[in-house]
């Protein structure tokens, strides 16, 4: 193994793998229906039986598609070897890398970048007080520069505010009738 998980492709053993030693006699959509009766921990040990090793998801889905190929190849006899060859011309021609590059150290000197927050569009400047009536209440909310105030307290997002005041899930930005960005064109075209 070097780099990121990832193996060289001359350490790669071009023999067939263990468990693809033993081939499947017949395989018929009995053994696919079987399959798909499976519960998550039944297809990680079937996994673990026909791979060799444990399986990273949990995801039923995934499981069930990589034991029905599996299945499937071990019964129809997988990749011959002339794909096996082709595959591995094709890794020995990618250009990985494997490590970080180095540091520049030089005459030039390095670039750096202040990553900028982002604010979304439909934001109005930080400062801008937001009023929005509410059954028989005015609900007013100051735009910060990193959150909205609400009363004694910041809130992250218009969201948060407006489940606090209703008690019910809503997008902040219909709730307080902020408009799209599209929307806010056409209107002032």
């Amino acid at each position: 193994m070097t780099g990121a998980g990832l193996t060289r492709p001359e350490s790669r053993p071009l023999i067939p793998r263990e468990t693809e030693k033993t081939m499947i006699p017949e395989m018929d959509e009995q053994h696919i229906d079987q399959l798909r009766q499976l519960t998550v921990a039944q297809l990680r040990l079937k996994y673990h039986e026909l791979f060799g090793h444990a399986s990273h998801s949990n995801h039923k889905r995934y499981l069930f598609r990589r034991l029905a190929w599996r299945l499937q190849s071990l019964a129809e006899g997988g990749l011959s070897e002339r794909a096996r060859q082709y595959a591995l011309q094709i890794t020995e021609d990618a250009d990985l890398r494997l490590c970080p590059p180095k540091k520049s150290s030089g005459t030039q000197p390095g670039i750096r970048v202040v990553p900028s927050r982002q604010t979304d569009p439909r934001l109005p400047t930080p400062g801008t007080q937001l009023v929005k009536r509410y059954k028989d209440d005015a609900i007013t909310v100051t735009v910060l520069a990193d959150g909205f105030q609400h009363g004694e307290r910041v809130y992250k997002s218009l969201s948060a505010i407006a489940r606090q005041v209703t008690g019910t899930q809503w997008n902040g930005f219909s709730f307080f009738g902020l408009s799209s960005p599209k929307r806010h064109r056409r209107a002032s075209q």
